[in-house]
């Protein structure tokens, strides 16, 4: 919470100091597990003078509408103006406000900011009613001028504010003042307490990566793991301590997630053999052993943990070699995955049907496949995994293994949930990718099939997630399906729908989900939301890798100046040439003439279109977008020159007529790389 707390502490008090008048020049947050701080710089002594001019009611109002015309300016009738307006004499208000000094608006503006801080989580205690993430001990509030320090006049539920703070309660223990926020945080180290979150985490890493380094060892990165870490301690001490001897034989993973989520300590790696031999735990404070107490009670509390791991461990390898992983697996028929779409059991046999369909499609063998998609979620009911949930898939693989799957079954367990989220890496294995495909569509197409889709603030069910998970597993893979065709197929085993119109509807309903998701995606590589439109147009549009070539190629072609005029002068042919549909009633798609050409424009545009047609066609043909967009821009100077220098609408009807189904050729041609129609510009 103190991230959080720190940015709202500063918003909350900078927006009530502006908006009351007063300007600053810069601020800054601080937190301890102890200790919310707030220094603002250059804030000015007071708000300054306000005067407006208000108008009232016409004199000869009724006197009610004066009376609280006067109440609203808080003024005397004598210190009205009378004054000509439009429809006669209007009374009119000059109302002064004089400035405040910062210190009682500073006052006032900290007390509404106590009284209504946000905290996620808050308490109250004794017999007030101020909540607080933890009761509220005292409030430091100084306003430093030039003439000295004066503390700001604050009281909150008995809380009387004053120029005094503490340091380390166990280090230093007892209270002192400070003049200033220089003042306040050279006293505050002195007295071992670091302020700064931030120089509180580079401490830690830095001398947990300089113990390790001693032992020849080196502390897995756990970003997350440090943010916290610092948080709970105001001077940390780092030690380093060694893991049983008994413990070294569990998986990595089961020693860094037991480490980290009961005792808060990084793990330390040997990166001769890739082992988990050791932890760093941090203390919040210095002792006379130099921190040996603390550290054999970690290590106490550490084995504890890491028998019950073992035990797990060696509990759930029995199971498999007794029960093998399908068996293990059986036990999911009594876990519920939806009340609307039946157990864990029931999906796993949809996502094995599923994943044995998409097999051949990304170069993996059926069998195998179907073999993997039913022990991946076996691990589910391990004894592991029930005790820590963030080790599902990665428990899997050592449990397939152990159970004598091969050929890319296990990496199929661990790898099937990928891609979590942007930063997470996307499976290339063939039996992976095709799980991973089958467990994601089945997620989606069931929630869809119950009506359960995301909404704009809610995705209680990760179907955005899960959209994306597709994307990027076909685009990293070059996967080529209609993916209508993939939706369509789980749709009709669950049976909640008939298979009729609305079953369609619903399942393009879903297609279109996944565009959208694209769309974002494709946004964020810098392609343009009106270059994916152009190209959604388009027939294929349910395969998403050949959708994301033509998105490229557009994107690269508009970039030039040759797509940019082309694009212009297809929007001129296209405007002038539906203009005239539209007057004439008629469509000019009947192929144009060249013997009626009159000029060398025409028949240079002529030349043009027909060595354009002959490049483009089989370029499409072979999805070479790239080459079709070339030899498309070839066609920016015959139409610039046709425009420049032919009369469209002629007077001679045959020649008009045949000068609107040479603009359809133009049209017809660039509608064939993408729908340019949908370009914004």
């Amino acid at each position: 919470m103190q991230a959080r707390a720190r940015e709202d502490l500063k918003k909350l008090v900078t927006d009530g100091l502006v908006e009351a008048g007063l300007t600053y020049r810069s601020a800054g947050a601080f937190s301890t597990p102890r200790r919310l701080t707030l220094t603002i710089e250059g804030l000015t002594p007071e708000s300054p003078t306000l005067r407006e001019e208000r108008k009232g009611p016409a004199a000869t109002a009724p006197a009610a509408a004066l009376v609280g015309f006067l109440r609203s300016t808080g003024l005397m009738r004598e210190q009205l103006e009378l004054r000509d307006d439009k429809k006669g004499q209007v009374w009119f208000a000059s109302i002064e406000r004089p400035g405040r000094p910062a210190s009682a608006i500073v006052a006032e503006v900290l007390e509404a900011t106590i009284r209504n801080f946000p905290w996620p989580k808050a308490m109250r205690w004794g017999s007030g009613s101020l909540r607080w993430v933890r009761p509220l001990h005292a409030i430091l509030c100084l306003m430093t001028t030039e003439a000295g320090a004066e503390v700001v006049p604050l009281t909150i539920e008995g809380i009387t504010a004053g120029d005094t703070t503490e340091g380390h309660r166990f280090m230093v223990p007892g209270r002192f003042a400070v003049s200033g926020f220089d003042d306040y945080r050279a006293k505050l180290r002195r007295a071992f307490v670091m302020l700064d979150a931030a120089e509180r985490e580079a401490v830690i890493w830095a001398q947990a990566g300089n113990l390790a380094f001693a032992q020849g060892l080196e502390v897995v990165p756990d970003a997350g793991l440090l943010a916290e870490v610092a948080g709970l301690v105001e001077w940390p001490v780092v030690l380093i301590g060694a893991i049983g001897e008994a413990f070294l034989g569990l998986p990595p993973e089961v020693l860094q997630t037991s480490m980290r989520a009961h005792q808060k300590f990084f793990s330390v790696k040997n990166p001769a053999t890739g082992r988990i031999e050791g932890f760093v735990t941090v203390a919040n404070r210095e002792t006379i052993d130099h921190g040996q107490t603390i550290l054999q009670g970690n290590q106490k509390v550490l084995s504890a943990r890491l028998s019950d791991a073992r035990f797990f461990w060696e509990n759930d390898l029995r199971r498999v070699k007794a029960e093998g992983l399908e068996g293990m697996a059986a036990g999911l028929a009594h876990v519920t995955f939806h009340n609307k779409l039946g157990s864990q059991l029931d999906r796993v046999k949809r996502i094995e049907a599923l994943a044995r369909e998409i097999a051949p499609l990304v170069g993996a063998a059926p069998d195998l496949a179907a073999e993997a998609a039913r022990v991946a979620k076996a691990d589910l009911q391990s004894a592991m995994v029930g005790e820590f949930p963030e080790l599902q898939g990665i428990m899997g693989r050592y449990y397939a293994e152990a159970a004598g799957h091969n050929d890319g079954v296990p990496e199929a367990c661990r790898e099937h949930y990928q891609p979590l989220g942007p930063g997470d890496a996307v499976p290339t294995a063939p039996v992976s990718v095709a799980v991973a495909l089958a467990d994601k569509i089945d997620t989606l197409c069931g929630f869809w099939a119950i009506d359960e889709k995301p909404t704009g603030s809610k995705d209680p069910f990760a179907l955005r997630r899960a959209a994306l998970g597709v994307i990027r597993l076909v685009l990293g893979n070059g996967v080529r399906f209609n993916l209508l065709d993939r939706i369509v197929l789980p749709f009709s085993r669950f049976n909640l729908i008939e298979w009729n119109g609305e079953g369609k509807s619903v399942a393009s309903d879903l297609l279109a989900f996944f565009h959208d998701r694209l769309k974002v995606f494709l946004r964020d590589q810098g392609i343009r939301h009106d270059v994916i439109d152009a190209c959604l147009a388009m027939p294929g549009n349910d395969d998403l890798t050949l959708l994301v070539k033509r998105a490229e190629a557009l994107a690269a072609f508009l970039k030039t100046d040759d797509g940019e005029n082309l694009l212009q002068g297809f929007k001129r042919a296209n405007n002038i040439l539906t203009q005239a549909e539209t007057k004439d009633g008629v469509e000019y798609s009947y192929g144009a003439d060249p013997k009626f050409a009159e000029t060398e424009a025409e028949r240079a545009l002529f030349a043009a279109l027909d060595a354009a047609e002959g490049a483009i066609s089989p370029a499409i043909e072979a999805e070479d977008f790239a080459a079709a967009m070339t030899a498309m821009a070839a066609l920016r100077a015959p139409i610039d020159a046709f425009f420049e220098a032919v009369q469209v609408n002629a007077e001679n009807p045959v020649i008009r007529r045949n000068r609107l189904n040479l603009l359809n050729r133009i049209r017809a041609i660039c509608l064939g790389v993408a729908d340019l129609g949908r370009i914004e510009g």
